[in-house]
C-alpha cells in the first residue's frame, strides 16, 4: 500500500481490504458524470454505489465519501493530494495521469487486484506474436504453484476442459445442487435505490433485488458457500444451459472479483484446498477461470492498448438493433436468444456459454459492429468493466482481431445449442432446418456467415471441416438470401 501517510483514493471497483490495507485515510468519490456517461444497467449502478457506501460505513472515520459532478471537482474539494491504484480503463488511466500533472494525484500504485503485475506480464509477453490463453495459464500455474506437484500439474494434465462439457441432465429443469448464497439488502441499498430513482439516469434493464455481494464479508461468505456446496457440481455442466436454472452451478463470483472484493490468489488457494472434496476437473475448471482467463483478459487489455477495440477483421458494420440495445426479449422468438436477453434485462448477468455461444454467436453471424457490441456487453452486464469486454468480445467472441488471441471464430449452428441446452425442444424454430419458416436463425446464420467469409477463413486449419461442409450445400444461395431478408429472430 502507500508508504506515506497520504490519503488513498479508491475507485468503485477497488473495494476490498487488499486495496486499502495500511491506508490511514481513504477517499471515495461518486461522480455523477461517470454515472451518466453511458446507459448502464440499473443493477450495475446499484452494485457499485452500494459497494462504495458500504465500505465508507465500514471504515468509519477513516473514510471520506464525496458526491460531486466530476472526480476532479471532488479532489479539489478534498484539498489534499492523494495516492491511487492503477485504475481499470484506459480513460481512467488518462484521467489519473492528468490529475497527477495537476498535483491532485501524488502517487500511482500497482493494483493489488490481480495476481500478476503489469510489469511481470510485459516480461512474459516480450517477443510473442500470438497470445494463447493456454500458454499464459500454464505459466500462471507454475509461477504461483497452483495445482502443481513437484513441477508437474496435479493429476497429470493441465486442462480438464474435455471433462467439463456435459450437456444438461436429460429431463431435468434444474441441476441437483444447493442454490447460491444470496445477500440481504439493507438501509444502504434502500438509500441507493432512492437516489438512483431521483437522479433520473438513462439506464437499461430492470431494477431488482441485489443478487451479488458488495462487501468483503458478503464476498467471503459467497465464496465459501460456493466452494463447500456447489464447486463439485460446477465442472461437468459448466457449459450447459437450462431455461429454469439460470445460475446452474456457477460461482457467481465475477461481480465481487471485479469490484475488487476478493483477491484472486486467495480465491484459487481456497479452491485448491477443496481437491478431494470436489473432483479435480471442477477445481481446475474454476481455477482456470480465475487465475487463467480473468488475469489473461486484464493483461491483454493493457498490452493491446485502446486501439485494440477498433479491430474489425470481418468488416462487420451492422448497428445493434433496437430490441437488442434496449434489452427487449419480447421482440425475439428464438428460445435461446430470448432467454439470454431476458437474463441480461432482469439480472445483468448470464453465464459464459450464453454470452459466447448465444449472444456473441448471434452478433458474429449478423455482422454487428465489434466495438459497439463490446460496449454493449460492458454497460449491460453487472460484471462488465471496460477492461473485461474488449478481449472477450472483439477477440474471442467476434474473432475480429485477426487471431491475436484465439485460433478460430466461436461460431456454431443450432445443433450446439440443442445439444447443450433444453431450449430447442420448445422453440418455434427447428435447429435441424436452414430453410423455410422453421429455419433456425443460428443454423441458417451459421452457413450464411461461412459463405460470406469463406475467403477470410481460407487457410485456417481449424475451419477446414466447416468450409468443406459449406461446399457440399446445394441450397446455400437460397439460405443466404433468406438470411439477408430475415426480420424475425
Amino acid at each position: 500500500m502507500t508508504e506515506s501517510d497520504r490519503p488513498l483514493w479508491l475507485f468503485g471497483d477497488q473495494l476490498g481490504a487488499h486495496f486499502h490495507q495500511g491506508a490511514r485515510e481513504v477517499l471515495l468519490i461518486e461522480s455523477e458524470n461517470a454515472l451518466r456517461r453511458r446507459p448502464y444497467h440499473r443493477q450495475k449502478l446499484h452494485l457499485v454505489l452500494s459497494g462504495m457506501r458500504h465500505l465508507a460505513e465500514e471504515l468509519g472515520e477513516r473514510a471520506t465519501l464525496i458526491r460531486a459532478t466530476t472526480y476532479r471537482e471532488a479532489l479539489a474539494e478534498y484539498g489534499r493530494p492523494v495516492a491511487v491504484h492503477e485504475p481499470g480503463s484506459h480513460a481512467a488511466e488518462d484521467l489519473v495521469r492528468a490529475l497527477e500533472r495537476d498535483g491532485l494525484v501524488a502517487e500511482v500504485l500497482p493494483t493489488p487486484g490481480f495476481a500478476l503485475s503489469r510489469k511481470e506480464f510485459a516480461e512474459w509477453a516480450r517477443g510473442r506474436e500470438r497470445f494463447l490463453m493456454e500458454d499464459f495459464y500454464r505459466d500462471q500455474r507454475q509461477r504461483f504453484d497452483v495445482l502443481m506437484d513437484a513441477g508437474e500439474p496435479v493429476g497429470g494434465r493441465w486442462n480438464f476442459d474435455a471433462d467439463n462439457r456435459e450437456p444438461p441432465p436429460k429431463g431435468a429443469s434444474r441441476l441437483p445442487v444447493e442454490p447460491p448464497w444470496w445477500p440481504e439488502e439493507d438501509e444502504v441499498d434502500e438509500r441507493v435505490r432512492a437516489d438512483l430513482d431521483a437522479m433520473g439516469l438513462d439506464t437499461v434493464g430492470r431494477d431488482g433485488p441485489r443478487l451479488f455481494p458488495v462487501t468483503s464479508a458478503e464476498a467471503s461468505t459467497a465464496l465459501e458457500h460456493f466452494l463447500r456446496h456447489r464447486l463439485a457440481a460446477f465442472g461437468p455442466h459448466e457449459d450447459a444451459i437450462l431455461g429454469e436454472d439460470w445460475a446452474m452451478a456457477h460461482s457467481l463470483l465475477s461481480v465481487p472479483l471485479n469490484l475488487g472484493l476478493l483477491q484472486p490468489l486467495d480465491v484459487v488457494r481456497a479452491a485448491e484446498r477443496r481437491v478431494g472434496d470436489a473432483p479435480l476437473s471442477s477445481v481446475e475448471g474454476f481455477v482456470r477461470q480465475v487465475l487463467g482467463w480473468r488475469e489473461y483478459v486484464w493483461h491483454l487489455y493493457w498490452h493491446f492498448g485502446p486501439e485494440y477495440k477498433r479491430n474489425n477483421g470481418f468488416r462487420a458494420r451492422v448497428r445493434l438493433p433496437e430490441w437488442w440495445a434496449e434489452l427487449d426479449p419480447g421482440a425475439v422468438r428464438a428460445k435461446c436468444l430470448k432467454s439470454a436477453l431476458t437474463g441480461v434485462r432482469d439480472r445483468g448477468w448470464v453465464h459464459h456459454i450464453q454470452r459466447l455461444m448465444v449472444l456473441g454467436n448471434h452478433g458474429l453471424q449478423r455482422g454487428y459492429d465489434p466495438a459497439e457490441l463490446s460496449d454493449w456487453f460492458t454497460t449491460s452486464f453487472v460484471d462488465g468493466f471496460p477492461w473485461v469486454m474488449p478481449v472477450n468480445v472483439v477477440g474471442m467472441s467476434q474473432h475480429a482481431d485477426g487471431g491475436l488471441m484465439a485460433t478460430k471464430p466461436y461460431l456454431s449452428g443450432g445443433a450446439y445449442v440443442n445439444r447443450m441446452s433444453d431450449h430447442c425442444s420448445t422453440c418455434t424454430y427447428d435447429p435441424r432446418k436452414r430453410l423455410g419458416e422453421q429455419a433456425c436463425p443460428f443454423t441458417a446464420g451459421y452457413w450464411a456467415w461461412l459463405h460470406g467469409n469463406a475467403r477470410e477463413l481460407h487457410g485456417n486449419h481449424r475451419m477446414t471441416r466447416a468450409l468443406s461442409g459449406l461446399r457440399r450445400l446445394d441450397d446455400i444461395e437460397a439460405v443466404v438470401e433468406q438470411e439477408l431478408d430475415r426480420e424475425q429472430f
